[in-house]
């Protein structure tokens, strides 16, 4: 089996989805804008140091659309789809995504931006596989509610990428060795995922990344 396997934020898409919406948000009056830029700037830069605590990022990351409730956050995301997200599909990204497809790879985003902002986008290309950050809703284990601001399971970020990868493999009796993977994305953080995969691909890679890939050897791709 073939596996390819994507991250999303500056690898196929040339923004950031998560910050992004977050500025959205602000922009439709949902959040004080000196206030909620301020933090979303402090978590952004702890998120590129790779010392991003994802749990409080969630908490508030989510804050907005949880006062907000169910209905209201999923009419303004298909607004926050038509005005953000669609402009920023680019025809290489897709191109690369379809192409994997139409050689029957099985197709998965692996991100650490939640599913709620997520899910769309890899709709929107096309993607039926997602690994994001699960987010608890309320009413216990398999609760239909809203969501609360925790985090269900592992978070799909950093190592937490290697167990999600593991656990969507297991679910479908398969193992490492049974695959030839090949795994997208610009970011060092996610280099523990880089480093188990048959095929690790630099893609528009951030400075460290790009370092470390010419280092070893591995393929560089300047998607955009």
């Amino acid at each position: 089996m073939k596996l390819a396997l994507f991250d999303l934020d500056h690898t196929l898409l040339p923004i950031d989805s998560d910050y992004a919406w977050g500025v959205f948000t602000t922009t439709i009056g949902w959040t004080d804008p000196v206030d909620f830029s301020r933090r979303n700037d402090e978590f952004f830069a702890h998120y590129k140091a790779g010392t991003l605590d994802i749990h409080d990022y969630v908490r508030f990351a989510t804050q907005a659309v949880r006062r907000q409730g169910e209905v209201s956050a999923h009419a303004a995301h298909a607004h926050f789809m038509r005005s953000v997200i669609e402009p920023a599909l680019r025809a290489e990204a897709l191109a690369l995504v379809q192409g994997h497809q139409r050689a029957g790879d099985e197709v998965v985003i692996v991100t650490a931006t939640n599913e709620f902002v997520t899910r769309p986008i890899a709709q929107a290309f096309g993607v039926s596989e997602l690994i994001a950050v699960e987010l608890e809703r309320a009413g216990g284990p398999g609760g239909d509610g809203w969501i609360t601001g925790e985090i269900k399971g592992v978070p799909s970020a950093r190592e937490g990428k290697v167990t999600r990868v593991e656990q969507w493999l297991a679910g479908r009796d398969l193992t490492w060795a049974a695959v030839e993977s090949t795994f997208y994305t610009d970011s060092i953080n996610d280099l523990s995922l880089l480093e188990k995969v048959t095929h690790p691909v630099a893609t528009n890679p951030d400075a460290p990344l790009r370092a470390l890939a010419g280092a070893r050897g591995w393929r560089i791709l300047e998607l955009f």
